[in-house]
């Protein structure tokens, strides 16, 4: 017993790290179990769709109870026509009518090319008050090579039939007259009914390019 705990010794560090040498492929073999590991909270990828001169973008499946929060986040959004407004809903039928009932805020910072202008303020014409429409992310989005918006937006809880859905969103963008614009949205649905579909597009003319995608986050 003596030197089989000597042996074990010499291949542990002071620090009790086991050195390479004290693991073989036999020890390793008499291994039958390994205790459970929480992932911990994880981003899953569930879809993509990449524009091509389309009306719209919309997500009508995976919405579900399999997340508690799911994330869209846009790349290079390009209108096809300029001084757009980037704008979304979200649906209770699977994409048959695209108009929960909304209550949302917005704020936003903007700074030109020039450095001759700047503001922060709040986007009290942007706000809807239990309203059903479209609601509006970034404004005044240019077609210009230079121009376009990323951002992200997260919905939580979406399949809930007890409580609100809430939302948040933030966008960059370079809007027409060469500005960069920062904008930043809340809001809630307000129905409870579960939340299974969600549209975005712009409320003049296509989308001429760019990507959405959609991750679940447990």
């Amino acid at each position: 017993m003596g030197a089989i705990t000597r042996a074990a010794a010499n291949n542990i560090t002071t620090g009790g790290v086991i050195l390479p040498a004290g693991i073989n492929d036999a020890s390793v073999a008499s291994v039958t179990a390994l205790a459970q590991i929480s992932a911990g909270d994880g981003i899953t990828l569930i879809s993509s769709q990449t524009a091509s001169n389309s009306a719209s973008i919309s997500f009508t499946t995976g919405i579900d109870s399999t997340y508690r929060t799911y994330l869209f986040k846009y790349i290079n959004i390009h209108p096809a026509n300029n001084n757009v407004h980037w704008q979304g809903n979200f649906s209770t039928d699977g994409g048959s009518n695209w108009n929960a009932t909304k209550t949302t805020t917005s704020f936003y910072a903007y700074h030109d090319e020039g450095d001759t202008t700047t503001l922060l303020s709040y986007a009290s014409g942007y706000d809807l008050a239990q309203g059903t429409g479209d609601f509006q992310f970034q404004q005044s989005a240019g077609n210009d090579a230079d121009h376009g918006l990323n951002g992200q937006l997260q919905l939580f809880n979406p399949s809930s039939t007890t409580f609100v859905k809430h939302f948040i969103a933030t966008h960059l963008g370079n809007i027409t007259n060469s500005y960069a614009f920062n904008t930043f949205h809340a809001g809630y649905c307000n129905t409870t009914s579960a939340i299974n579909g969600i549209i975005f597009k712009f409320n003049l003319g296509n989308i001429e390019s760019g990507t959405i995608h959609m991750y679940g986050i447990a």
